[in-house]
């Protein structure tokens, strides 16, 4: 059997030499640390080593006795995600280290379903608010704003948002009529955003959240459901967006750029900075403007 029809039978890739005995360690490692008791299984007698035996986590997984002594050896085999998903509960593996499995075995990895972070903690609101003047934002794959900081609501007019439907930077946008969207270019930005939306849908697909808010949006806003139809990704990245204030500051140019969270599956803060002198200047104008609205509020 060639590689390519071994990745087409399994969906994924063929693992890299090197990881076949990183794979076969892994296992051995995992195995040793799950008892008996842990899965249910009585101690039993004359165990030479700790955790369950090799046919034990067989028995378990439902898979075949030599097929997962052969998986464990490194030997050059081919795993389906069920059979992974089965060979991890059995091992107890906790979500790292089941994505680290899929990756040692050459399996796309999905994450669970209906896994989007819908808040964070208090270290992180701490972090955006210590990048305040920067605008900052922690947004999840589906763009709902998690945490801002004030330069964030300065700058998008999170006001607005609160007074839409959802809060939710692409709700926000798409519905704003278009003399009050804050963002400039609309015709270039939204359709990205609209991509960078689909590049994190293939790990929802058939979520209700998800399919919910999709079916809704592209009621909402014709404009977003013919960019959907189009079936663009591109993944989260570095952008230059130049936003409207033009009764008080004129256009600003920012630079966003996307940060990962360790903890938070799917979730970046993404950070804007001036593209320039101007925009700089013009940002601090901005901040005293809303500093002395707040006053007067």
């Amino acid at each position: 059997m060639t590689t390519l029809t071994r990745q087409r039978r399994t969906g994924g890739r063929e693992p890299a030499p090197g990881r076949r005995p990183e794979l076969a360690a892994f296992l051995r490692g995992r195995r040793a640390r799950v008892a008996p008791a842990d899965v249910g299984m009585a101690p039993g007698l004359r165990r030479r080593t700790p955790g369950l035996r090799r046919e034990e986590v067989a028995q378990l997984s439902g898979v075949g006795v030599t097929w997962y002594t052969w998986l464990e050896q490194g030997r050059p085999i081919n795993a389906s995600s069920q059979v992974l998903d089965a060979v991890a509960r059995t091992l107890r593996l906790d979500p790292p280290e089941r994505e680290h499995l899929y990756e040692l075995a050459g399996v796309p990895y999905l994450p669970g379903r209906e896994s989007d972070v819908v808040e964070v903690g208090e270290e992180i609101q701490g972090v955006i608010d210590a990048l305040d003047p920067l605008p900052s934002v922690v947004y999840n794959a589906r763009y709902d704003v998690l945490a801002t900081n004030p330069g964030y609501r300065d700058l998008f007019g999170v006001p607005l948002m609160e007074g839409t439907r959802v809060r939710n930077a692409l709700w926000a946008l798409f519905t704003y009529a278009e003399e009050d969207c804050p963002v400039v270019h609309r015709a270039q930005e939204l359709p990205l955003m609209a991509a960078t939306l689909r590049s994190g849908y293939g790990r929802h697909v058939g979520e209700p959240a998800w399919e919910t808010f999709i079916e809704a949006l592209s009621e909402a806003s014709p404009y977003f459901a013919k960019l959907w139809r189009s079936g663009d990704v591109v993944p989260p990245g570095r952008r230059v967006k130049t936003f409207r204030h033009y009764a008080v500051a004129g256009e600003i140019r920012m630079t966003s750029v996307s940060l990962a969270i360790n903890g938070l599956p799917e979730c970046r803060i993404v950070t804007y900075t001036p593209a320039d002198d101007e925009s700089r200047e013009l940002l601090a104008v901005l901040r005293e403007y809303r500093r002395g609205q707040d006053a007067r509020a």
